[in-house]
């Protein structure tokens, strides 16, 4: 028998990436190949290794991409090749799901398998709606049905006689198209028309909704809501503790929908501490930073620190590539000994200690004319050299401040900004449709890029669709120069600063 590679199984829980299972983002991180599911949460991918082939395989209202004796042909085939295949399944890979089709198919070939299992869909929508499905007052007993088939058929493979009222909590899985049927069989067979029902849409997730009502009107309630898949429904009595127990929805930005412009690399801070406020964010990354054209300018730098009285680094990317390129030539942390150094905000500071350095001074107010002003506090720049590793396209005004004053100022070019890969279409066509709240620009090159992709002309005809947010004023100049609007501006320019903003012009005390 021909040797295959593993092929692990993974639960990804039910939509929120956070519930992802310690072992199972483990596996994600190792995965040579990953296929995937639609309801597993894709921003579980950006944890995969940068080569890891991935593989959508998703079934969405009927429409499949690949048929599931595709999909298991497919797993043997990349196992085959190599070492580690992750088979990424939303909610846990064996309720209702086909993943023991799928990993019997491979063990009869001789291919290694492991199981991760994930949080069920079920456990997540009831916790993140507020409904115990056992409480002790209402119900001791639990059900998960299948709601896919179809109720009215002779041949079912559920007693409805006996599972409608043998369980005080009915979980129903993809349900929605079936659900008159549902009901139907479920009063037939003596349950009360009374009993609490919730449906629970997009369960976990920013856009979760949750109807509720009774077994008597839920159906109506439904099409009313236009309901639609993918949705969870709650039968029983433990439902009336919604009201009390609701916790997700209270969350201050649920409901709003905001645009991260940050860097891929840099847009996770943010994006979380939106995210963890309920904000449903979308990462459109309208600039990436890439290493500069020659490295012998920033090399030389390096290689001559100890001649600057002063360091002056502008952002964390400069922090990083200018200790890269020592390290490169052979130093490090110890070549700063007779240097001073300058940070321009605590993010920068912060990363400066990571490589064990500690700025000598951070302005209270992180622009260049407060770093300005806060070095000449300290000594008279001239005949003073400063080394100030930055972007391509930074401002020149801390250089020209410092030049003005009779120092020798190096800039050198430690990265570049250039306009970063984004579904400009796809942004278009949510801010003219009134999906997207709020834009967010922690940088001018944000900003600046996000007008030149989308379009002065769009922006204009747009304005009043959505908010623009701004890490500080320079920005915000950026911003009212390429026409977009600012609604919010950070009083702390930096990422929680940026935040608060966002809180503040929601409403949000």
């Amino acid at each position: 028998m021909t040797k295959t590679g593993k092929v692990t199984l993974v639960g990804a829980g039910p939509g929120d990436p956070g519930l992802i299972t310690v072992r199972g983002l483990e596996a994600i991180k190792d995965a040579d190949v990953i296929i995937y599911d639609y309801l597993a949460n894709p921003a579980l991918l950006k944890h995969a290794k940068e080569k890891a082939e991935k593989i959508y395989v998703g079934k969405k209202g009927g429409a499949h991409t690949l048929r599931q004796d595709g999909i298991n042909q497919l797993l043997y085939d990349k196992a085959a090749s190599a070492s580690h295949v992750v088979r990424l399944k939303g909610g846990d890979p064996y309720i209702f799901g086909r993943g023991s089709e799928e990993m019997s198919f491979l063990v009869q070939r001789g291919v290694e398998v492991e199981v991760v299992p994930g949080i069920p869909a079920a456990l997540g929508a009831a916790a993140y709606a507020g409904i115990p499905l056992t409480d002790r007052r209402h119900t001791s007993t639990l059900a998960f049905v299948t709601g896919h088939e179809d109720p009215s058929k002779d041949d079912s493979s559920i007693d409805w006689s006996k599972i409608s009222t043998a369980a005080g909590t009915l979980v129903f899985y993809m349900g929605v198209k079936n659900l008159t049927d549902i009901v139907s069989k479920l009063v037939g067979n003596g349950r009360s028309p009374q009993t609490p029902v919730s449906i629970v849409e997009w369960a976990t997730m920013p856009k979760q909704r949750v109807v509720t009502g009774t077994l008597g009107d839920i159906c109506a309630k439904a099409v009313s809501e236009n309901v639609k898949p993918p949705a969870l429904t709650i039968v029983g009595e433990a439902n009336e503790l919604r009201g009390e127990l609701a916790w997700f929805e209270k969350k201050p930005l649920f409901g709003k929908t905001i645009v991260v412009t940050r860097t891929r690399a840099q847009a996770s801070k943010l994006d979380e501490a939106l995210r963890r406020l309920g904000a449903d964010t979308i990462e459109m990354p309208t600039i990436a930073i890439v290493p500069p054209d020659d490295w012998g300018p920033m090399d030389a730098a390096a290689g001559e620190l100890g001649s600057y009285h002063w360091a002056v680094f502008t952002s964390v990317n400069g922090v990083e590539y200018f200790m890269e390129r020592l390290w490169k030539i052979g130093g490090d942390a110890r070549n700063f000994a007779n240097v001073r150094v300058a940070s321009i905000g605590p993010a920068t500071s912060q990363r400066l200690r990571d490589f064990g350095i500690v700025p000598d001074f951070q302005p209270d107010k992180y622009v260049a004319e407060e770093v300005f002003e806060g070095l000449c506090g300290i000594e008279p720049p001239d005949g003073k050299k400063y080394l100030m590793p930055r972007a391509d396209i930074a401002r020149e005004a801390l250089p020209r401040l410092l030049r003005e004053q009779g120092a020798k100022v190096n800039e050198v070019v430690a990265y570049k900004t250039v306009p970063g890969d984004f579904d400009v279409v796809e942004l278009r066509a949510r801010i003219a449709d009134g999906g997207v709240d709020a834009v967010t620009f922690t940088s001018s090159s944000t900003a600046r890029f996000f007008a030149e992709r989308i379009g002065a002309d769009f922006i204009a005809a747009n304005a009043k669709k959505f908010a623009g947010i701004s890490i500080g004023p320079v920005t915000s100049d950026t911003m009212r120069k390429c026409g977009i609007p600012l609604s919010a501006e950070a009083e702390d320019y930096t990422i929680p600063g940026l935040v608060a903003a966002a809180l503040k012009f929601f409403g949000v005390k």
